[in-house]
C-alpha cells in the first residue's frame, strides 16, 4: 500500500499516545490515584486510531468500557482523559463517570458504556437519528466479541438491517471475553458470519497495520454514508494487559503472548516510517512531543480540584427544571 508519510506519522503519533497514556494511568492505578476499574487499550491502539481515521469530524462514536483509547482517537484531550481517570472535576465528565464513561459531546465521543452489549441498540438509535435528519453522519459502534452472544447486540444489528440505517459495527475480537478464550465461548469463530442472518454486509481481517484498519473500515463507512446500509466488520487484535487491572492474566502462555507484541502495529508504523525515509530526527522529535504531552496530562490530573457539591444540580438536571 502506498502511504503518505505525514499521515502515517500522525497515525502513529495517535497510537503511540494512547499507549503512554495507558501505560501511565497503569502507574497510577498502581499507586492508588486511580479507583474503581481501569480495563486499558494497550495493543488494541490501530484499531480505534485507524477507525477515526476513516471518519469525518461530525460523526459519531460508542463504545464499550474499553473506551480511552477510541476517546483520544477521536479528538479528546490528554488532559481531560487523565483528569476524568482520576475523578478530578477538570475531566471530560467532571469526574463523574470515570474510566468506563468517558464522554465527549464536542467531538461525538459518546460514551463507554460499561453494560456488556447494552449499547449497541442505543447505537443504533443514534444511527436511526442521522438517518431520520438527513445529516449524513455515520455512527460507528464498537463491542467485544463477547458482546454478540447478548440479546443487546442481536436487536441492534437486527433493527439497523430493518431500517437500513448509516451505522458500521466493529467487533473487537481480542480473543478472550475477559478470560475466556473463543474455544470455550463460541461455536462459530468468525463473528463476521453473523451479518449473513441479517442480510447486511461483512468482512474480517487481523489487525497488523493501521493503515489497513482505516481502509478496510472507510470502505464500510463510505457504504453507510452513500447508501444508508450497515455493516457488521470483524477485527482480530489482542490486548497486551490483563483484561482489568486486577487480571493477572494466567490463561495465556507468555508465549503467546510474546508472539502477538512481535506483531505489535504500533512498531510496524515506526518500522514502516523510518523505513521509508521519515527520518531519525524527526521520529525522535514526535515521540518526544508525546512524552511532553502525556507529562503534562498527569500533571493537570494530579493539580486538579476534586468534584464537589456544586455539581450536583447541574449534573442532575437540565433543561426547563434546572435552575
Amino acid at each position: 500500500m502506498t502511504v503518505d508519510l505525514e499521515h502515517l506519522a500522525g497515525m502513529y503519533r495517535q497510537m503511540l499516545l494512547i499507549r503512554r497514556l495507558e501505560e501511565e494511568a497503569a502507574r497510577a492505578y498502581a499507586l492508588g490515584k486511580i479507583g474503581g476499574f481501569l480495563h486499558l487499550y494497550i495493543g488494541q491502539e490501530a484499531v480505534a486510531v485507524g477507525a477515526v481515521h476513516a471518519l469525518q469530524p461530525d460523526d459519531c462514536v460508542i463504545t464499550t468500557y474499553r473506551d480511552h483509547g477510541l476517546a483520544i482517537a477521536k479528538g479528546m484531550s490528554a488532559r481531560a482523559m487523565m483528569a476524568e481517570l482520576y475523578g478530578k472535576a477538570t475531566g471530560c465528565s467532571r469526574g463523574l463517570g470515570g474510566s468506563m464513561h468517558m464522554f465527549d459531546v464536542e467531538h461525538n465521543m459518546l460514551g463507554g458504556y460499561g453494560i456488556v452489549g447494552g449499547h449497541i441498540p442505543v447505537a443504533a438509535g443514534v444511527a436511526f437519528a442521522s438517518k431520520y435528519r438527513g445529516d449524513g453522519r455515520v455512527t460507528l459502534c464498537f463491542f467485544g466479541e463477547g458482546a454478540v452472544s447478548i440479546g443487546g447486540f442481536h436487536e441492534g444489528v437486527s433493527l439497523a438491517a430493518l431500517w437500513k440505517l448509516p451505522i458500521v459495527f466493529v467487533c473487537e475480537n481480542n480473543e478472550y471475553s475477559m478470560g475466556t478464550p473463543l474455544s470455550r465461548s463460541m461455536s462459530v469463530e468468525d463473528v463476521s458470519m453473523k451479518a449473513l442472518g441479517y442480510g447486511i454486509d461483512r468482512d474480517r481481517f487481523f489487525v497488523e497495520d493501521v493503515v489497513e484498519v482505516e481502509q478496510r473500515i472507510g470502505e464500510a463507512v463510505s457504504r453507510a454514508r452513500s447508501r444508508s446500509l450497515p455493516t457488521l466488520i470483524e477485527v482480530r487484535t489482542y490486548r497486551f494487559r490483563g483484561h482489568s487491572m486486577s487480571d493477572p492474566a494466567k490463561y495465556r502462555t507468555q508465549a503467546e503472548l510474546d508472539e502477538h507484541k512481535r506483531r505489535d502495529p504500533l512498531h510496524k508504523a515506526k518500522d514502516d516510517l523510518a523505513r521509508d525515509g521519515y527520518g531519525e530526527a524527526r521520529l525522535s522529535a514526535l515521540e518526544a512531543s508525546v512524552e511532553e504531552e502525556v507529562a503534562d496530562a498527569v500533571r493537570f490530573a494530579e493539580e486538579s480540584p476534586e468534584p464537589d457539591a456544586s455539581l450536583l444540580e447541574s449534573t442532575t438536571y437540565d433543561g426547563p427544571f434546572a435552575a
